[in-house]
């Protein structure tokens, strides 16, 4: 067994994978097609449920068994209206993992999920909560960065990854995210007892990625000082920043962030309905850069490594790139 798969024993043990590389869950983008060439190169797919409904998230979890039968994972946000019953589809189709983002899991989800046989993985934007959620029975944390892409927290990687992992990597295997880009990397965070890592930017360009050319084109050409993170315009509103290539767009999620916290003050939504308004916005900028190619008044989310990504390419010789420069990092 080499160091590389020595140290990320514990990860691919957890997810059944060869690679302890996880998909990070993009919405519109972790699909079928790039979760499943994720799965099938060894490394670990993982669909993005976001807003969609469970008819919808039924026919994207059949569509992807159909290309791969490795196993993958399902990532649903915690403020969706209907969890419980997004949890029940993933357990209808025996999802083996499930990754819970967007805050602290509702009670009785994770008992929910472990009760259809699946893995729980959560997301820890503090020691405190990393803690909170292994005593909850969570088995697995990824830690993530705010310079990665889509919404973020405010502290970043190797601060985080400090922080917490000299504290929770004995107890549950610990995947670190946001701002990954090289196998040096990887082999860094793993030598600092990261049982894996996530990427997400790194694999918008593969080929089997479904992003419009146009929102490809724009990773191309971006560095890592055009990924913005969004600005809280009120501090009422309870607005997740999110990274994001500057563009029309950011200036329009200002403009909607002032509307909503108007008719805030004017009594017309309250907070939950402001809040869920604002995770519309970005659904809806999302699907206008990935799907319609409008990256201008689009929302092109994306991580500080977008400077890295250089070409379009497979996901498999994005993978063995990345382990072939984790197993020299280590070796030196």
């Amino acid at each position: 067994m080499s160091k590389l798969q020595e140290l990320m024993r514990r990860g691919t043990d957890l997810l059944g994978c060869d690679v302890a590389i996880m998909g990070g869950a993009m919405s519109w983008i972790s699909e079928r097609h790039l979760v499943s060439a994720l799965s099938n190169a060894g490394a670990f797919g993982v669909i993005a449920c976001g807003a969609m409904p469970p008819e919808l998230l039924d026919k994207e979890i059949a569509a992807t068994k159909a290309l791969t039968s490795k196993p993958f994972g399902v990532n649903l946000i915690t403020m969706h209206p209907q969890l419980n019953e997004l949890i029940d589809v993933c357990g209808k189709h025996q999802v083996t993992h499930v990754v819970l983002a967007g805050g602290l899991p509702p009670g009785g989800s994770i008992d929910r999920i472990k009760g259809h046989g699946a893995k729980v993985i959560c997301f820890a934007p503090a020691l405190a909560l990393a803690k909170k959620l292994i005593r909850s029975g969570v088995d697995a944390l990824i830690i993530e960065g705010s310079e990665a892409g889509g919404h973020i927290g405010p502290v970043s990687t190797s601060v985080l990854a400090q922080e917490i992992l000299p504290h929770v990597a004995q107890d549950v295997p610990v995947f670190v995210a946001g701002g990954i880009a090289t196998g040096d990397m990887i082999a860094a965070y793993l030598e600092m007892g990261a049982a894996g890592v996530q990427l997400g930017t790194a694999f918008v360009c593969s080929t089997e990625c479904i992003a419009h050319p146009n929102f490809k084109k724009m990773f191309l050409r971006g560095s890592a000082r055009d990924a913005i993170a969004s600005v809280q315009i009120d501090p009422r509103l309870p607005v997740i920043p999110v990274r994001a290539l500057k563009n029309a767009g950011t200036e329009a999620f200002n403009t909607k962030q002032r509307e909503v916290a108007q008719r805030l003050d004017e009594g017309k939504v309250d907070m939950a309905a402001a809040q869920l308004e604002i995770e519309h916005f970005w659904a809806g900028a999302l699907r206008r850069a990935v799907i319609d190619g409008d990256v201008e008044n689009g929302s092109v989310m994306a991580g500080q490594s977008v400077g890295m990504v250089k070409a379009e390419e497979p996901v498999a010789d994005i993978i063995t790139r990345l382990v072939r420069e984790a197993e020299v990092a280590l070796a030196r």
